[in-house]
């Protein structure tokens, strides 16, 4: 049997594991031992067992992940995502739709100093469902803004999904959230446009909620300092080159740990320190799980040379780069309605990163389009992460979610053809750096 054949028979393994609810890590692990050792021998096979973990878990690149995940854990923990909610709810809520427009604005501040698309839904769904509720707004379009608010998480950075695509294709991460910057708030932008259209078609479905002085919305700023401070601190400073992205990670943390003792009023000083670590652990143990496994999967796909052999056979048939960057993320866009995000990128960019490259494209530019289609992922039937944990949060029936976030998943195709088609949008802030 040809190494090429034991490459497609080794992700057909991988994926028969993921559809049997076998953690994503532990599938890549058996998958990629398995196969490598079909290529190359049994004792070659096992010798990545103890070789990979070892060079994966002394890496210093991947403390960046742990970083900013503490940081965005003491950040929720602290009940800034509170603040930051009733802020923008002052200034905007007198309007039709204005606390879905508050939601949505919400979650990219919120997403500024969070890294994980699902954390921002949750934080976002706790403090603002009940005042939707409140307010009479129609299911639909309370859980369907949250939903889909919550995907700005992994574009708005710091992000996580961004962290790991640097890792395993050796791009510059200040560079791809430097990157993800303009998009990320051009994203919240459309989905805001949504929401107007919605309510103006509709305008049962998101009442006016009461006015404040402006007075009352001046001072609703004052709440809001620690996140932009957070935000001018870390961005500003991978931005100008002062910290690397580990240091930029330690020093968002630091500043969140201070700002969180100061602030944090639902849970006691030590719950507080001792849920965010715990919340943090859990997180990164899961995610050095993964990134171990997609490490031997890598191993294994190289050996058995599928990636090349399906680099190509692509440019066989497609030989513009457009066509090419759009077979893949119409793939990509497919695994996401049955695949978690981080399982797509680890799965897919090891594959398709040596053909964007032979073929020109950007590596930076494809990274934020990667985020974005998986971003897509998360809210898509009938697998979209963000979708359930909404459900969990509201108890609202999956059918109104489903109909709730449609409006902005068209819209999220949009938004990925117009960065297709403006490159710049991703790549003029990574310029100066």
């Amino acid at each position: 049997m040809s190494s090429t054949m034991i490459g497609c028979l080794g992700i057909g393994l991988l994926l028969l594991l993921i559809f049997l609810r076998v953690p994503i890590g532990v599938a890549m692990i058996v998958s990629g031992v398995v196969g490598f050792s079909a290529v190359v021998g049994l004792e070659p096979g096992l010798a990545l067992l103890s070789a990979v973990p070892y060079e994966t878990f002394i890496n210093p690149a991947y403390a960046v992940v742990a970083l900013f995940v503490l940081m965005g854990n003491f950040a929720f923990k602290s009940g800034i995502s509170d603040d930051l909610f009733m802020a923008v709810r002052k200034w905007m809520g007198s309007l039709k739709g204005g606390l879905a427009l508050a939601t949505v604005a919400a979650c990219g501040g919120f997403a500024a100093i969070c890294g994980s698309s699902v954390a921002c839904a949750v934080t976002m769904g706790v403090v603002a469902l009940p005042e939707m509720a409140k307010s009479k707004y129609s299911n639909a379009l309370s859980t369907g803004c949250i939903a889909a608010g919550g995907t700005l998480g992994i574009l708005i950075p710091p992000s996580t999904i961004m962290i790991i695509y640097g890792i395993i294709t050796e791009q510059s991460i200040g560079k791809l959230f430097m990157a993800g910057m303009i998009p990320g708030f051009i994203q919240m932008i459309l989905y805001m446009l949504v929401v107007r259209l919605w309510v103006g078609k509709f305008p049962e479905a998101g009442p006016a909620a009461g006015k404040f002085t402006f007075q009352e919305k001046m001072q609703s700023l004052s709440r809001i300092w620690s996140v932009l401070l957070l935000m001018i601190v870390v961005v500003g400073g991978l931005y100008l080159g002062i910290f690397s992205p580990n240091e930029a990670g330690g020093v968002g943390a630091f500043g969140a740990f201070v700002i969180g003792l100061l602030l944090c009023r639902r849970i006691s000083r030590k719950q507080f320190i001792k849920e965010s670590l715990i919340d943090t652990i859990r997180t990164q143990g899961m995610c050095l799980t993964i990134m171990l496994g997609a490490m031997i999967f890598g191993y294994f796909l190289t050996v058995s040379r599928l990636p090349m052999e399906i680099s190509d056979a692509i440019t066989s048939v497609v030989s513009s780069p457009t066509l090419i960057l759009v077979s893949i993320l119409l793939i990509m866009v497919a695994l996401g309605c049955f695949m978690d995000s981080m399982a797509i990128v680890l799965l897919t960019v090891p594959i398709f990163f040596p053909l964007i490259q032979s073929v020109g494209i950007d590596p930076i530019w494809f990274g934020i389009l990667v985020v974005r289609v998986t971003e897509i992922g998360l809210i898509t039937p009938p697998v979209g992460l963000n979708l359930y944990v909404i459900q969990g949060v509201s108890g609202v029936p999956m059918g109104s979610i489903f109909k709730g976030v449609t409006p902005f998943i068209i819209c999220d195709f949009l938004h990925v053809a117009i960065l297709m088609m403006f490159p710049i949008l991703s790549l003029w802030l990574p310029s100066f750096m």
